[in-house]
């Protein structure tokens, strides 16, 4: 969970861009939106394959 405590002296502009960053590192925003809709067990499988696919194809474009 992302949590930014006030520091002495800092804005409240600094501090909820130092939150937005924490967010952002830990892939909170990635995962809300893809828990946003339901995903049928086989649109996740689907999606677990392809991506799987597109980082071997990566890999052999950068090999050779």
């Amino acid at each position: 969970m992302a949590k930014v405590t006030l520091k002495p002296g800092e804005s409240l502009d600094e501090a909820l861009r130092r939150f937005k960053r924490e967010v952002m590192k830990e892939g909170i925003i990635l995962e809300m939106r893809r828990r946003e809709f339901y995903e049928k067990p086989s649109e996740a499988k689907k999606r677990k394959r392809s991506l799987k696919q597109r980082s071997i194809e990566h890999e052999k474009e950068e090999q050779g």
